[in-house]
């Protein structure tokens, strides 16, 4: 891609001005919970830039989460790049990660890390209704995602109930709400026979086809999906007020303490930050990019815009069981 040409060689520029504190032998383990064709292009960058080898372990960010508890001080991995809050939090729980610089918290507003600094928010996506424009007019659309347990919205609304953010979202909305009030909205749009999906892409997809008229996902499946197909119906929503429907979900990282190459660690998560990364998330993942500064892809509404909830996102975490079971309770598994 002509853009990662273009980051490739500002990178292989600002490597000349780097201080050298690592020398070219130096080796970082990351366990990702990104899949490799999202940022398996920045970490070759960060390479390339520092000298620094970066060995990458792929996988689920919980199922990854889940192997560094077991694995806790015997980890070989030094850091622990994650797609979501709540699996980051796990890992903070357990006290297994080490305190970041205050100057690379700084870089980053406060309510997309952890408040006790053990990780750091590098990229956002927020939850929102994706609309078939064609088909729902705009001014039909609720302020919240409680509306959508009314009569009027039955069989139209798709949720995938098994999916990570979903999880997540449900897990926010008991912080919010209450379990009872939660699990009686999850009652609702099983009431409602919403289709259910394996994943937010997949709703996306439907949508376009078709097959249904709204669905609860992130935003950045419908521009992926704009970039594959102009012509696509498929439309953000983004809800008026706060509520968990407008939860902006950061992906993240943190330092296990236990990691054998911590300066190195700190320059990988310093990296995440800079201003070529932040571009790269927005124009390459369709991410909203947390450093204040670089603009979110070009149809995007700014992130401070959004209504976001009142919530420590670190609190996520132990609310993920709960959140399940008053899904399967619901009847939605």
């Amino acid at each position: 891609m002509r853009r990662l040409t273009v980051l490739a060689i500002a990178f292989a520029v600002a490597a000349t001005g780097c201080s050298g504190s690592s020398d070219s032998a130096d080796t970082v383990t990351v366990y990702s919970g990104r899949a490799e064709e999202l940022v398996g292009p920045l970490i070759e960058q960060f390479e390339a830039a520092s000298g620094i080898e970066v060995s990458v372990r792929y996988g689920d960010s919980a199922e990854l989460a889940a192997t560094i508890l077991e694995e806790g001080e015997r980890s070989p991995a030094s850091v622990f790049l994650a797609q979501d809050p709540a699996s980051l939090g796990s890992i903070a729980l357990a006290g297994l990660f080490t305190e970041l610089p205050p100057a690379t918290l700084d870089l980053v507003p406060g309510r997309f890390s952890d408040v006790d600094g053990r990780w750091v928010g590098v990229s956002g996506r927020a939850r929102t209704l994706v609309l078939d424009t064609s088909v729902v007019p705009p001014n039909d659309l609720p302020a919240t995602e409680d509306a959508l347990v009314e009569a009027e919205w039955a069989g139209r609304v798709g949720i995938a109930p098994t999916n990570g953010s979903f999880l997540a979202f449900v897990a926010a909305k008991i912080l919010l709400d209450g379990e009872v009030a939660t699990l009686a909205w999850l009652e609702g749009m099983e009431a409602n026979d919403s289709p259910t999906f394996p994943k937010n892409s997949t709703i996306v997809s439907a949508v376009n086809d078709g097959r249904v008229e709204t669905g609860l996902v992130n935003h950045y499946y419908v521009l992926r999906a704009r970039a594959e197909d102009p012509e696509a119906p498929a439309a953000n929503y983004f809800f008026r007020e706060a509520s968990a429907g407008s939860l902006v979900m950061p992906a993240g990282v943190g330092i296990l303490e236990a990691g054998d190459a911590p300066d190195a660690a700190v320059e990988f998560v310093e990296f995440l930050l800079s201003v070529e990364a932040q571009e790269y998330f927005a124009q390459e993942t369709y991410e909203y990019p947390l450093v204040p500064g670089t603009e979110p892809f070009g149809s995007l509404p700014p992130l401070d815009s959004i209504p976001t909830p009142d919530i420590d996102l670190s609190d996520l975490a132990p609310m993920l069981d709960l959140a399940t079971d008053l899904v399967a309770e619901a009847g939605l598994l």
